[in-house]
């Protein structure tokens, strides 16, 4: 069976809400979790986006689940000499449990200091030299680079754990999949697709760990679900390289005009009834990941962590 892990939505809680939800997320079961990292929330409804790394400092000290950001963008609109500091701080802080998810970003976060919004290929080249710059960096040793993306000069760290950081990169599509299994100490999306997982597998990513989270809106009724739901992330469903290159919130709000009600709560479990959340837990599961983060949207958390250690971890062991 899968690990399964709680999914903490910067995007929609304050850090001390955040804090809070991670202790609950243990008392109920939950294994590990994630969190996300953004600049901006996807649209003025979620209203939230705090410092990431603040908020897991805080983490560290009200539970010992592992944690990974999902996803981290150590390319544009911060360096990577200065992501490779604060994950070899959370990791010290996180006592070893600690997961830097890495991926190549949107126009939405890193666009905000004015640089240039690459095309994915070059945010692709980006991303490997960026690991390359933090992986230097964790040995401890002085670093000077000068690459084609990124200058360092005499740069060292000093606050290092153990081991080094492991570094699991997020992958939408195929040429993504294939330098994650290249670069990546792990894989990470969001899609029940086994056939993505099968190439970081087959491309040099074997055994590694892969994680996969997906988003679940517990109600007292599937229409109240689905509603909350496409309040809250109708963004979800927008197609294609939206999500990577749409700027602001507006534009998300403008584009996601486009979704119903019905196109949210058919792609997610929603509402009071068991079945859909083992379904969804299923399906990533035969994709191959080995752990799962599950997101609550909207306000109802406590409700959601009942629900999930009484109803849905027992019918679970069952499956």
């Amino acid at each position: 069976m899968v690990s399964i892990g709680y999914f903490l939505s910067c995007e929609e809680f304050d850090p001390r809400e955040l804090v809070r939800q991670a202790r609950w997320a243990e008392e109920a079961g939950f294994e590990r979790l994630w969190i996300s990292d953004h600049y901006h929330p996807w649209n003025s409804e979620q209203g939230q986006s705090p410092f990431v790394w603040s908020v897991i400092g805080a983490l560290s000290e009200v539970t010992s689940l592992p944690i990974t950001t999902a996803v981290t963008c150590p390319t544009v609109r911060v360096h990577p000499a200065v992501v490779a500091q604060a994950a070899a701080t959370a990791a010290v802080q996180c006592r070893g449990g600690f997961t830097l998810g890495v991926g190549s970003g949107e126009a939405l976060n890193e666009h905000i200091l004015g640089d240039a919004w690459p095309p994915a290929p070059v945010r692709l080249e980006m991303l490997e030299e960026a690991v390359e710059v933090m992986r230097a960096l964790w040995t401890g040793e002085e670093v000077t680079h000068r690459g084609k993306h990124y200058t360092v000069e005499n740069a060292r760290l000093y606050t290092l754990p153990p081991e080094p950081v492991p570094v699991y990169v997020s992958a939408f599509g195929p040429k993504a999949a294939e330098l994650a299994a290249r670069i990546g100490d792990g894989f990470c999306s969001t899609i029940p697709d086994g056939s993505l997982v099968e190439r970081f597998r087959s491309g040099g990513g074997g055994s590694k760990p892969a994680q996969a989270g997906f988003k679940v809106c517990h109600a007292d009724s599937a229409e109240a679900g689905a509603k909350t739901a496409h309040r809250l992330w109708a963004n979800e469903q927008l197609p294609g390289e939206l999500a990577q290159v749409l700027p602001t919130p507006a534009h998300f709000e403008q584009a996601s005009t486009l979704v119903t009600e019905e196109m949210v709560g058919s792609s997610l479990p929603v509402g009071p009834d068991v079945e859909p959340y083992v379904d969804a837990v299923r399906s990533y599961a035969d994709a191959g990941y080995d752990e799962l983060y599950v997101q609550q949207i909207g306000p109802d958390q406590e409700q959601f962590f009942r629900f999930w250690s009484g109803s849905v971890a027992p019918a679970l062991r069952t499956a």
